[in-house]
């Protein structure tokens, strides 16, 4: 074999082999690579969206604190009515989260503060019913039948400051609740340009306070996207003026 032929034959198998794992190596390093950048931006947007929820949720804290007063306040307005917002009743008896609204409101009433009491709750079912607990429970507490409105369709937060506005035709409120609650209902109010005061009825610890606090955060964030929005509740339906009877609202 003269010298030609050796220059011009063929490399062997293995020289070609040897140049594939090079060529994998670089290809890994670009693949590590690219998911180290996604998993950096990855971050960046959560870290993002932790801080725009904790945002919102202290600005609607930050703007509604200065309204919330204990119920013997002098700062505190007369109103038209006050606003119960509904909570869990059990076999026919609030719970004791509804119990201390119901017994602040009541306070409110008897003291002056508000001509009405509305109840507004969850009666969505025919064998659950929020309001119409909250109206015997006043009623038994000695305020008149007539002077108690019941919003059977008051679902959310929400739709109970949208239907207190509408249905109800209330000029002013004062929202009673507990206080970790109170925030998000004055905010709602405000977007619905409903004159309002919050009393806490937060009259003892309850279990589960730790997990109300952490959805509220998130609960505060709704509140503040249905501020803008402004979406129409599950139901309307005909007035109920607040200045009339509240036996109409019976069911």
């Amino acid at each position: 074999m003269n010298s030609e032929e050796h220059i011009n034959e063929p490399a062997p198998e293995t020289e070609k082999a040897q140049a594939a794992p090079g060529k994998k190596k670089l290809t890994g390093k670009k693949v590590l690579k690219t998911i180290g950048k996604c998993i950096r931006i990855l971050i960046i947007l959560v870290l993002a969206g932790i801080l725009a929820v904790l945002g919102i949720s202290s600005l609607v804290t930050g703007t509604t604190a200065n309204r919330i007063l204990p119920s013997d306040s002098a700062e505190l307005d007369h109103a038209d009515a006050a606003l119960v917002l509904g909570c869990a009743v059990y076999n026919g008896k609030p719970s004791p989260m509804l119990q201390d609204r119901l017994d602040t409101a009541i306070e409110l009433y008897k003291d002056g503060k508000v001509s009405k009491l509305l109840m507004s709750g969850d009666h969505g079912k025919q064998y659950y019913d929020e309001v119409g607990t909250m109206k015997r429970y006043a009623i038994d507490a000695g305020v008149p039948s007539e002077d108690i409105f019941m919003d059977h369709a008051g679902f959310s937060t929400y739709e109970s400051v949208y239907r207190a506005k509408e249905i109800f035709q209330c000029d002013s409120i004062i929202v009673v609740t507990q206080k970790y609650h109170l925030y998000r209902a004055l905010y709602l109010c405000d977007r619905m340009d409903l004159k309002s005061q919050g009393v806490s009825a937060s009259l003892r610890s309850y279990p589960g306070q730790n997990y109300y606090d952490f959805r509220e955060v998130l609960a505060r964030n709704e509140a503040f996207l249905f501020g803008i929005t402004k979406p129409a509740p599950t139901y309307l339906g005909d007035p109920y003026p607040i200045t009339g009877n509240g036996d109409d609202t019976n069911d």
